[in-house]
């Protein structure tokens, strides 16, 4: 179902897409000495494979995640958790992918019309480096620690 979501709902796109890869990165950081499958990722996100492995392959372009196939194959984090921010995690999972334009045709009369694209999208420029500057603080380690303290779960190190 999940699926639909992201087609049916493009304003949760963003959210549910970034969501998704901090979830499997974050699961990826739990068990650092194991490769996971996507049918694996799938089951404990609660999602199809298909979903994981396309979120899975984005993740892979930006050299976040590697994957081995065959007799124990499957998926670990590229680098460290420690190194994987989130910033980084939201580029991946968006893939240059920014907000969405309104269709209509400005009258070419109207002023307004005429510009007001153009101010939105250096808006839009700069809105995304303000969350990336904020996204950049947190990691994907730092995401575990936080799910293992709230879990009660003794963190590692």
């Amino acid at each position: 179902m999940a699926p639909f979501l992201l087609i049916r709902h493009p304003k949760r796109q963003m959210n549910s897409r970034f969501s998704l890869a901090v979830h499997v990165l974050t699961l990826l950081a739990s068990n650092p000495e194991e490769r996971l499958t996507s049918e694996f990722l799938a089951r404990s996100i609660g999602t199809n494979a298909v979903v994981i492995r396309t979120m899975l392959a984005s993740l892979r372009r930006a050299g976040l995640v590697t994957s081995k196939s065959a007799g124990g194959g499957g998926w670990r984090l590229a680098k460290s958790a420690v190194e994987i921010t989130l910033d980084r995690v939201r580029q991946a999972a968006m893939e240059g992918e920014t907000a969405k334009m309104h269709r209509n045709s400005p009258h070419p009369d109207c002023a307004v019309g005429r510009d007001v694209r153009n101010v939105l999208r250096n808006v839009y420029a700069q809105g995304y480096e303000a969350m990336d500057r904020e996204l950049a603080g947190f990691s994907v380690e730092g995401m575990l620690s936080q799910v293992l303290k709230r879990e009660k779960i003794a963190v590692p190190g």
